[in-house]
């Protein structure tokens, strides 16, 4: 099998689940990253080079081609001269993008969700309700039961709608959860579906009764600033910590040594919503609590009091009441965190994330 992966950016640090599906699946993988005229081929030369592109560009100028025949043209000669079997497209916003190479192929495409892409308005809209995507698309993934609804609801036909979660890198199964210390740990873009002033608010009220307790948070975005300024004016900058952003080892690190996960998850105004955030999953490997809300694909995962600690969207004081309660009683956050693990261990394997996903493009 030879397969092309197509997504918009190289490596950035918060898409870790399209780095998987680059290493892991089966066959020959040719990832293709960019937009338009700026599309590359990982590990090969320029998509157009030489007397090929020029004689392109003079085509274009006869024919008075559309802005997207050079680019087009330029992507199909490179499948084919790749030999390229079927083709997975990272999020549906790209898919849409790509429609005029879509429209020539003649092999089997999957485009996978994430989550912005299948909730903002404005972008669903400006893609035209991903109305020629379903079309084309022999399979399309879900990363979250909610998102599944949403695609539906959309137009994506049942047949061809895949519910399909991420799995965490072994590596966060083998983590050593030790429970040492008064601490928190959350990961991730500071953006508005994420909220993470509300979790900053939460822990806040903690301190009148842990006063050593500890936020670590990683990440960066929008609203980092604003959150830096928050903690400065609660006066709490001695209790809460921010990363900026970490390795993936450096977040083993810190799981191993806090009491719990946490992330105060939201729909933003636009419609924005996560899809099964990665972290979760990784947290919970590692055999932490999670302490979060019942947010998109949050809940198909941790099952409150059994594997974690949920509440409401917007809901501070419960969230307060949740660390409080991991601070409580150490005893009671192993538990949840060792329940967590064997519940990613039997249903939200890389491994079975990885299998799935091989079944599909091998139509």
């Amino acid at each position: 099998m030879n397969i092309a992966i197509f997504t918009p950016n190289q490596n950035p640090y918060s898409e870790t689940f399209i780095q998987a599906h680059k290493n892991y699946l089966k066959g020959n993988v040719f990832y293709y990253y960019g937009v338009g005229e700026h599309i590359k081929i990982e590990g090969h030369q320029l998509l157009r080079t030489g007397v090929s592109a020029l004689i392109q560009k003079i085509k274009r100028k006869v024919f008075k081609k559309p802005y997207h025949y050079l680019w087009t043209n330029a992507i199909i000669t490179s499948l084919k001269k790749h030999r390229i079997d079927s083709v997975l497209i990272e999020y549906g916003t790209h898919a849409y993008h790509l429609l005029p190479v879509l429209n020539i192929l003649n092999i089997p495409i999957v485009v996978h969700f994430h989550g912005y892409d299948a909730s903002v308005k404005h972008v669903i809209e400006h893609c035209n309700y991903y109305k020629d995507v379903f079309a084309l698309a022999h399979k399309v993934i879900a990363v979250s039961k909610p998102m599944e609804q949403m695609l539906l609801q959309l137009g994506c036909p049942k047949a061809k709608l895949v519910y399909n979660v991420y799995g965490p890198q072994p590596e966060f199964l083998e983590v050593e959860a030790t429970f040492s210390k008064q601490q928190f740990i959350a990961i991730g873009r500071f953006t508005n579906k994420k909220a993470p002033y509300y979790t900053i608010m939460a822990f806040k009220e903690v301190l009148s009764k842990y006063p050593e307790a500890l936020l670590l948070m990683a990440g960066d975005g929008a609203l980092l600033n604003a959150c830096r300024n928050l903690v400065k004016h609660y006066n709490i900058e001695s209790n809460v910590k921010f990363l900026g952003v970490i390795t993936p080892e450096a977040f083993r690190g810190y799981l191993s040594e806090s009491l719990a996960f946490v992330q105060h998850s939201v729909t933003a105004d636009n419609g924005d919503m996560e899809g099964t955030p990665l972290a979760v999953l990784e947290a919970s490997a590692a055999g932490l609590p999670v302490i979060s809300t019942y947010h998109a694909g949050i809940p198909d995962v941790i099952l409150h009091k059994e594997t974690g600690l949920l509440c409401e969207a917007h809901d501070v004081a419960t969230m307060r009441e949740h660390m409080l309660s991991v601070l409580n009683s150490t005893d009671y956050a192993k538990q949840l965190g060792v329940a967590g693990r064997v519940r990613i261990k039997t249903y939200f394997s890389l491994e079975r994330h990885i299998k799935k996903l091989d079944k599909m493009l091998i139509i």
